[in-house]
């Protein structure tokens, strides 16, 4: 095992202190289950700081240069053998059987979300033998009976094409987006949008009413409607709307840690009433009190005390990065300090504390490591939950969503007679 995932290990070992018989326990439960990250990213490569500083060199501007980092971290080293087993080996160290994969940008324009998504199409193609694409339940579980492992691909935003002209043909790009493997989109990322109220908006107006028409085209195309950034409004009205499971897929419970991203008891209910799940990340900022994986497990305990077992998972929002990543990205071009974001709407002091910019929270964010995985599942044991409940938290949940909302291989999304609005 590489050195940093072994620290790591140690790192949360440290924290929980469990006993050799529960890490025996957690360790070959979770080795035995079918895990699912119900929102993550695959392991990083580590990107070239030489071709960054040529491209830096030939005039390239930072937008440019922002592009072909994220390109180079995303795919730049699926042809090296040593990158490529060192993806692997993370992989394999997490014991995670399926990601459900950011795989479009934060927004809704069509020209910035499609890159992402036709990177990891990319990946998948290129390692076939070790990833699958997963498109339904049965191809995650063929995936982990093949030894492989499965990308569901989300989307950070639904696709629009913003002509505003008819609302038919705004919902064009939805069915587009599904026939090139999209599987679940965020409704909002922080801001207000077309569709609702973020979770960023102080008047949280809610779903609009194009909003609802979005969600029920979702239904009946086959992507799951996804609530994680989205303001409590709009994610009720979305709840009330969709005749599927939704998934507020990466979050935390408010009722530990009143953070903008958190979920209130009332929204935890109205996803967990679809037969939705909410899926407990690993952003120490979002999670609040340690701030470690206790931190977690007390979200996933909140989660399963609120609402039941049946709606509880984790959603890490995070991945492993090698750690040459850091030093080549300090060795690469000097970029200028842009503005903020569009979508990065951080009220109040929420920004300064999310662990992104906080250096102190690393000890914090080493125990929530990606890689830890398998003692995320040590720490349910711990905390006394039956076997059967873990499998559910730490994937039969989110495979059970799968299941019930995405359609079989043969559904297209094009519309039949009844479905044109």
């Amino acid at each position: 095992m590489q050195a940093d995932i072994e620290a790591a290990r140690a790192a949360a070992l440290k924290v929980l202190k469990p006993r050799p018989a529960d890490l025996e326990h957690g360790l070959e439960l979770h080795a035995a289950a079918l895990v699912v990250d119900a929102y993550g990213f695959a392991p990083h490569f580590a990107p070239a700081p030489d071709v960054l500083r040529a491209a830096a060199e030939s005039g390239a501007p930072d937008a440019v240069l922002d592009e072909l980092d994220e390109e180079l971290r995303m795919i730049g080293g699926i042809a090296e053998p040593f990158q490529k087993q060192r993806f692997l080996e993370a992989w394999d160290a997490a014991g995670v059987d399926c990601i459900v994969q950011n795989a479009g940008r934060e927004g809704n324009a069509i020209a910035r979300i499609l890159p992402r998504l036709a990177r990891f199409t990319l990946l998948t193609d290129a390692l076939r033998d070790q990833v699958v694409r997963a498109l339904t339940a049965a191809d995650i579980r063929a995936a982990a009976a093949a030894g492989k492992h499965g990308m569901v691909m989300s989307l950070n935003g639904v696709p629009l094409p913003r002509e505003l002209d008819a609302v038919g043909a705004e919902l064009t790009a939805i069915r587009v987006f599904y026939q090139l493997g999209a599987r679940m989109a965020h409704l909002t990322y922080n801001r207000r949008n077309l569709i609702g109220d973020g979770c960023g908006e102080a008047r949280d107006a809610g779903l609009s009413d194009f909003g609802r028409t979005v969600v029920a085209e979702m239904n009946r195309v086959g992507i799951l409607v996804d609530v994680a950034h989205s303001g409590p409004q709009t994610a009720m009205a979305a709840a009330r709307v969709s005749t599927v499971p939704i998934c507020a897929s990466h979050t935390t419970c408010a009722s530990l840690s009143p953070h903008i991203r958190a979920k209130s008891d009332q929204v935890l209910r109205a996803v967990a009433d679809t037969g939705g799940i909410v899926g407990i990340c690993c952003v120490p900022g979002f999670l609040g009190g340690t701030a470690d994986i206790r931190a977690l497990l007390d979200h996933v305990e909140h989660v399963v005390r609120t609402v039941g077992v049946a709606a509880a998972a984790i959603g890490t929002d995070t991945g492993y990065h090698p750690p040459a990543a850091d030093a080549d990205n300090d060795a690469g071009p000097v970029r200028r300090r842009t503005w903020p974001r569009w979508e990065m709407l951080w009220p109040g002091d929420s920004l300064s504390i999310d662990p992104q910019y906080a250096p102190r929270w690393q000890q914090q964010m080493q125990t929530l490591a990606w890689t830890n995985w398998p003692l995320f599942t040590v720490g349910l044991v711990q905390r006394g939950f039956a076997d059967d409940d873990i499998g559910k938290i730490i994937g039969g949940n989110m495979l059970r969503v799968i299941e019930q909302a995405l359609p079989e291989p043969e559904h297209t999304g094009i519309p039949g007679p009844d479905d044109w609005l």
